[in-house]
């Protein structure tokens, strides 16, 4: 083999180890119930081992956010940023502090929400983000490929 074409550019180390990950494809509940498991576990665990940190939990929402989009099938892109959000409410049941039955949990919920709203909006507009340069990415592909096909298809036609 000849050597690699002048396009040809080295891999930054940091692009090599995120390759060897691993990179499930989700549907779109499943990355739902990923979001939602992984972020009522972490509020648990913040719970046991931070006395309930809404900082610890906010910091810990990001990277489960953006796996989330991250994992997804590209099939069901939209429903990333759909879906933390929703896991990010499950998951603050547990640190929110309720007290006095339904009624005070539910307030305290809804209090939580409102007051750690900027982690919540972060976390989404990273699912957000990265789901749309993977669609934007999954769109050139597609396109790219479609061109390639016409290209093709044009060579091969027989001159008449």
């Amino acid at each position: 083999m000849g050597s690699p074409g002048p396009r040809a550019r080295p891999v930054p180390p940091a692009v090599l180890a995120l390759r060897r990950l691993p990179s499930p494809r989700l549907t779109g509940i499943g990355a739902a119930l990923f979001a939602a498991a992984a972020m009522f576990s972490l509020a648990c665990l913040d719970w046991l081992l931070f006395d309930g940190s809404p900082v610890v939990y906010g910091v810990l929402f990001l990277p489960v956010s953006a796996l989330t989009a991250l994992w997804v099938r590209p099939a069901d892109l939209v429903t990333a940023p759909i879906s933390v959000p929703i896991a990010f409410a499950l998951g603050v049941i547990p640190i929110s502090g309720g007290t006095g039955g339904f009624g005070g949990q539910a307030m305290a919920v809804v209090t939580a929400l409102a007051v750690h709203a900027g982690w919540l909006y972060g976390g989404t507009l990273v699912a957000g983000l990265i789901a749309t340069v993977r669609k934007v990415r999954l769109m050139r592909q597609r396109r790219r490929r479609m061109l390639l096909a016409a290209r093709a298809a044009r060579t091969r036609r027989p001159k008449g």
